[in-house]
This record gives structure tokens, sequence and C-alpha cells, in this order.
């Protein structure tokens, strides 16, 4: 009861946080209060979206909580892309970045954690190839399209699409996002759902009570998850905006480049989903984490391309998509890689490790470029 008490009383009062920075913005206090709040306002918004997750079900629970961290980070991307003051030249490559380590975080650090620590207490665990599959090749064309592309067209200098190219690649984001929840929700849900398998003889029989089923939230308690993550987005957007320019001082001052602005952006807002990945895969539910990952990755390009981009061309701001040498080779990596761990249907701790390798790899090269 007092769990339940404090996501009650989480959304309002960062709420109140967020009207208390705007009223008083740049005071010292201010900024520290609602780095405080941030946080635990972006934990209790994935909170209520796993109410409501569970209350429609698999795989409809990872669409939701997708939907949930897209949204909150298309809010800081265009947020800080309107607070620019040389006509948006500075965060000319923020989208780039954020989905960039988006990729990154969910492709190595959120799936590798799953299999090293689901792998460390089950040994083996099994996943649906048939779901896996399709979800990685669609986040490969999409990034292809949006991150690698742009640095190989010749209509426009340095890494950015016309208006007309950025029209058709947020169409085909939008659309290729759109058949894929289709065909996850409707045509061929059974590929996304959970493989319950059993536990090595090894292990006491009591383990496998994960495996059932959790209790289904009430109608009225699901709605009330639904209205709280209302306020809480709301509150988590506007404490965004409010400390972009601290973050953005902060970079600055201790010397790192731009692009750490992005993952730490992907970091905040994906923090929360990686941990309901990383419980998922605990609980032997590894399908489920994969269905989070990759999906957060899907709506990350499917949804946040499309807004940006309509944002960028109605007001006129730069956008660059195409990443370096070094980002291409990363991200060609991951996805060779990936497609190694998916293509079998089992997994290990050894893959998990892989993963995490590049993942650290990421994390060093983007500090130390």
């Amino acid at each position: 009861m007092p769990k339940l008490n404090l996501h009650l009383f989480l959304p309002f009062a960062a709420l109140g946080t967020f009207i208390l920075a705007h009223t008083f913005h740049g005071a010292g206090w201010a900024i520290g209060l609602g780095c405080l709040m941030i946080l635990p306002a972006v934990i209790t918004a994935v909170h209520h979206a796993d109410v409501v997750a569970h209350r429609v079900g698999e795989p409809y629970g990872a669409l939701i909580l997708a939907l949930a961290v897209t949204a909150i980070e298309v809010a800081l991307i265009i947020s800080m892309m309107l607070q620019g003051d040389n006509g948006g030249a500075e965060h000319a490559t923020l989208t780039r970045d954020a989905i960039f380590a988006t990729i990154m975080i969910v492709a190595n650090g959120v799936i590798g954690l799953s299999l090293l620590l689901g792998g460390l207490r089950h040994h083996t665990q099994s996943f649906r190839v048939e779901g896996a599959a399709p979800a990685l090749a669609v986040l490969i064309a999409l990034s292809v399209l949006t991150l690698v592309l742009p640095r190989f067209t010749t209509s426009t200098p340095d890494a950015t699409y016309t208006a007309a190219q950025l029209a058709f690649d947020a169409f085909v984001s939008l659309t290729l996002w759109s058949v894929f929840i289709f065909s996850q929700t409707v045509r061929h849900r059974a590929d996304f759902l959970p493989v319950y398998a059993p536990e090595p003889p090894t292990q006491s029989p009591q383990k496998t009570e994960h495996d059932a089923p959790h209790e289904r939230p009430s109608t009225r308690a699901a709605m009330l998850s639904l209205a709280l993550l209302l306020v809480a987005l709301i509150a988590v957007v506007g404490l965004a905006e409010s400390l972009a320019p601290s973050v953005e001082q902060s970079v600055d001052h201790l010397g790192l480049p731009q692009a750490v602005i992005g993952i730490v952006i992907a970091l905040l807002v994906l923090l929360p989903e990686t941990l309901t990945a990383i419980r998922a895969a605990i609980n032997n539910r590894l399908q489920t984490s994969i269905n989070l990952a990759l999906g957060s990755g899907l709506a990350s390009i499917g949804l946040t391309i499309p807004v940006v981009a309509i944002t960028a061309v109605a007001l006129g701001l730069p956008l660059e998509l195409g990443l370096d040498s070094k980002g291409m080779v990363l991200l060609a990596l991951t996805f060779i890689v990936a497609t190694l761990t998916l293509v079998t249907g089992r997994s290990t701790i050894m893959q998990g490790a892989v993963h995490l390798v590049i993942f650290a790899a990421f994390l060093f090269l983007s500090i130390v470029p």
C-alpha cells in the first residue's frame, strides 16, 4: 500500500516541481530540485504504463511501454532543439545522437544485460525467432535509411537530407513501424508471446512459480494509471525543458563531445524500461525483454523521425542525421552480432557478454572519440 500511495503522489509532485522550476527559472535550488525529481517521475510514468500493459496483456504491454518512453524522448529532443540561440545549428545532430544512442542501448545494453543476467540464473533461455527476426530486420532497414544514407546522398552537403528526402524518410519510417505493430498485435501476435520454458532439473521446483501469469489489474486501476501516466509525462517533458540548458552547460564544462547529450537523453528515458526488461529476463521471460528492447528501438525511429522532421521543416531548423564512419562501424557490428544472437532462438551468457562489450566500446568512444 505505501508503494501504491507513492506512485499516486509522485506524478503530482513532479508536476508541482516543474511549475516551480518554470516560475523560478535559473534558480540553483529549482535546478537541483528538478534534477532530483525527473528520474522518479520517469520511473513512475513507466510504472503506470506497466499497470496498463498488464491489463491489456502481451505483446501490447511492450508496445505501451515503448510508446511511453518514445513520447518522453521526442519531447526532450524537440524542447532542446527549440532552445537554440543560433537558429538551432548547435542542436542539428541531437536527433541523430539520441536515436543512435537508443539503438546502441537497446540492441547492446538492454539485450546484453538481459541475456547475461537471465543466463546466469537459468543457464539457457528460449525466445521466438519468428518474432525477434522480423523486428530486427525492420530496425536494420530503418537505421540504415535514417542514419547511414544521409552520408551518401548528393543533393545536399554533409550528412543532411533535402526536405523531400526527409519527408520520404519520415513516411517510410512511420509506415514500416505501423506494419510491424499490425504484425505484432494482430496478424502474427503469437510470434511475440513469451516462451515459458521449464526450469533445468538442478533448479528447485519452487522457482518455477514465476511462470504463472500475474494477476491482471482491474479496469478502474488501469484507467487511473492511464490518467497518472499522462500527468507524469507532462511533468517529465516540462522538467526536461527546464533542465536542458544545465545539461548542455555541464557537458561543455567537462569538455565532452556534444554527442554525450544524446546519450544522456537516451539513458534517462530508457532506464526504467531497461529495469523492466532485466526483471523479465531474470523471471525467465526473455521474449518480453527482446520485445521491449527491439520495440523501443523501432519506436525511437518510426515515431521520432516523423515528428522531428515535421518540426524541423515547419520551423526551418537544421537536421543532420548521417553518422560518421565510427558510428557506422559500430552500427554494423551491432547488427551483425544481433543477427547471430537472435537467429538461434536460445541464449547463453556468452552472447550477453559480447553485446555488453560492444556497448562499453560505444560509451568509451563517445567520451574519448
